[in-house]
This record gives structure tokens, sequence and C-alpha cells, in this order.
């Protein structure tokens, strides 16, 4: 059962799993799933590990250990010049033909959490925080950067590829019939 809680966190990333949810998906007590955290930290706590549990109100998820942070400050470093995957592109696109727009916004394009491409994205200044939202938990609103425009040959949003009308998606309109109009039918 401890791989498995591993597996769940790993596939959980950086928003974590509640601890109900873990309790509800293995179908255990709480006492059973504090006994697998206990040998989980243990096996954490080696130093032939890297990763550690990190529980954070409701909700327990795998980071790396603080100790190793100049090593992974180096892989980001490293890294600015690599070049950018499939997922991180289709990500930078949905900001940027939808600049300022919030990261749920972007995930709810996506069908998919993208805050870790969004962190990268960060990272590598392509993209930037461009205010906060009006809607509830007032969350960040990002758009493109300059070095967006560098890195893509482009002077303005005006020079980025045209969309048929059809391959723009109004997302309140999408969300609303996905939403609310199934429960009518």
């Amino acid at each position: 059962m401890q791989a498995v809680v591993e597996g769940l966190l790993f596939l959980a990333g950086d928003e974590g799993i509640s601890l109900d949810k873990l309790l509800e998906i293995l179908e255990i007590d709480n006492k059973e799933l504090n006994r697998i955290f206990c040998d989980l930290e243990k096996e954490y706590n080696k130093e032939t590990r890297g990763l550690s549990l990190e529980l954070l109100g409701n909700k327990v998820k795998l980071v790396t250990k603080k100790e190793h942070n100049q090593y992974y400050e180096k892989y980001f470093s490293f890294s600015e010049d690599s070049t950018l995957s499939s997922a991180a592109l289709e990500v930078l696109a949905i900001i940027a033909y939808n600049d300022p727009v919030t990261r749920n916004v972007v995930d709810e394009v996506r069908g998919v959490s993208s805050s870790h491409l969004v962190r990268k994205l960060l990272s590598k200044n392509l993209i930037e925080i461009k205010g906060k939202s009006d809607l509830p938990g007032k969350p960040n609103l990002y758009g493109v950067t300059e070095r967006f425009f560098d890195y893509f040959g482009l002077s303005s949003k005006e020079e980025l590829p045209k969309l048929k009308e059809n391959d723009m998606i109004d997302v309140e309109t999408e969300l609303y019939y996905s939403k609310y109009n199934e429960q009518d039918m």
C-alpha cells in the first residue's frame, strides 16, 4: 500500500491530495494511513532519497528536499536554453492568445493542471503576472513578456498566427454549455 500512496502523491503533483480523498481511494482508516505515512517518512528521511512528504492543512504532497536546493536551482538555470515541451508550448499559446488569463482558465482549456508548466514558463521569463482577477480568491492573471516576443521573433501580439473562427474558444461560453446545458438534456 505504501507504493500505491507514493504513486498517488506523484500523480497529484503540486496540488497534493487530501487525506480524505486518500482514505476514500484506499478504503482504509486513519490509523492505517498514518502507519503508511510513518513508513514513507522513514524511507524519505534516508540520505539516499531526494524527496520528502509535506502536510499542508488537509493535503499531503511529495516535495524535494530543501537541502538539495542548490542543485535544483542549477537544473533550472541549465534548462533555460532547452527547448520547450509541446505541453509548455500549448500553455504558452493559450496565455498568448488570451492575455491576460488565469491559470484556471488555462487548465479548463487544456483539461489538465498547468501549475508546473506555468511556474516553468515564469522561471524562463516567457510569461509574467499581470495582475489579479476579480474572481473569488483573486487568482493571478498571466500574460506574455517581451522575452516571449524575442524568443519567437515577434514584435507584438498582432504578429501571432491568426486563428480560424472555429479554433477560437470563448472559455466562459464553452464552460456554460459544457456544465449547465448538459443538465437540461
